[in-house]
């Protein structure tokens, strides 16, 4: 038997396919992770064949990082930004089998591969913060769901334009004054706040890129105690929790259970985002725990793979995924 052939009937795929970028990790059955790859951004609501040609790209890297052969590996897990709707699951589901890279394959929304990753048990509710915001529950009985479309308080996108919003009512008065209006102009090298608005609104102006980074502009603001960047995260922060909430009844989940937490904009260093959001959960239902999830998606949708193969997920096994995936290098965005 060749030792690719070896490899292929030992081996699991896990697949993070989010907006900005697609994870591809390659662990054996004992949980050592083997081979990982990188592509571009894979939402199949934008440019779909783009979207499928990144898939193939990071499982291609991720594969030669291995030295797997193209034999099917036991089993692969697609955690997938646009995994929404029936039809999109009836799509990746359709690509799987045609690529054919395991015998076992199985599709979940990007939010559930958040929620697998946040704990060894992969149990309560996650909610993921980055570009954009997911939100999944898990009971004990099996039952999940993820908000999907239903998501209304989003990440670092709409922060952005919060922010924004901010900076003009102030600069018209409406608002008082607030120290966003500074830090917002030097982060986009505005010279002032009508050439700001010019920018993103000019007929033959091109908007400035990478919006939701100035999420941290306004995080940063508020930790540093300006008022009204102070509201706005706390309001964010709550709507979030009104959410978590709505997941955890939608699988019955109640009294002492785990939150977990995961994302850029919640791994900022201010904790008042994530205060606000565990205030208002905490109101309904106090015994519920946080818990930071210190790895990223791809690690839930390995566990997945992983589980669908036949594994029980032990405390070893977590443990040897944790020691052997790629660093922090690999996830920058």
């Amino acid at each position: 038997m060749g030792v690719s052939e070896w490899a292929a009937n030992d081996l699991v795929l896990g697949i993070d396919a989010g907006n900005t970028k697609t994870i591809a990790l390659i662990a054996d059955t004992s949980g050592t992770v083997r081979g990982y790859g990188r592509a571009g951004p894979s939402n199949i609501y934008v440019q779909p064949e783009q979207a499928l040609r990144h898939l193939e790209d990071a499982v291609a890297a991720a594969k030669t990082n291995a030295g797997v052969g193209r034999e099917p590996l036991q089993a692969v897990t697609l955690s997938a930004t646009g995994a929404d709707w029936p039809e999109d699951f009836t799509l990746l589901e359709s690509e799987l089998r045609r690529w054919h890279w395991a015998k076992r394959q199985q599709v979940v929304n990007d939010a559930v591969g958040a929620l697998r990753a946040g704990s060894l048990e992969g149990l309560g509710v996650a909610v993921a913060c980055g570009t954009s915001a997911g939100i999944a529950a898990r009971s004990a009985d099996g039952r999940v769901w993820h908000s999907s479309y239903w998501q209304e308080p989003e990440g670092a996108e709409e922060l952005a334009r919060v922010a924004l919003r901010a900076v003009y009512r102030a600069e018209l008065g409406i608002d008082p004054p607030t120290q966003l209006t500074n830090r917002v102009l030097a982060h986009f090298e505005m010279p002032s706040v009508e050439a700001l608005l010019h920018s993103f609104t000019g007929r033959t102006q091109t908007a400035p890129a990478h919006l939701g980074r100035l999420a941290r502009v306004l995080l940063d603001a508020a930790a540093a105690g300006d008022p009204t960047s102070f509201r706005l995260v706390q309001k964010h922060g709550a709507a979030l929790g009104d959410y978590a909430l709505a997941a955890a009844g939608k699988v019955n989940l109640s009294g002492d259970y785990l939150l977990t937490t995961s994302g850029g904009v919640m791994r900022h260093p201010s904790p008042i985002l994530r205060e606000a959001l565990m205030a208002r959960v905490q109101e309904s239902c106090p015994d519920v725990r946080w818990q930071a999830s210190h790895h990223e998606p791809v690690f839930g949708a390995l566990l997945l793979a992983l589980e669908l193969a036949g594994c029980v997920i032990s405390p070893a096994l977590f443990g040897r995924l944790e020691e052997t995936c790629p660093d922090d290098s690999l996830f920058l965005t």
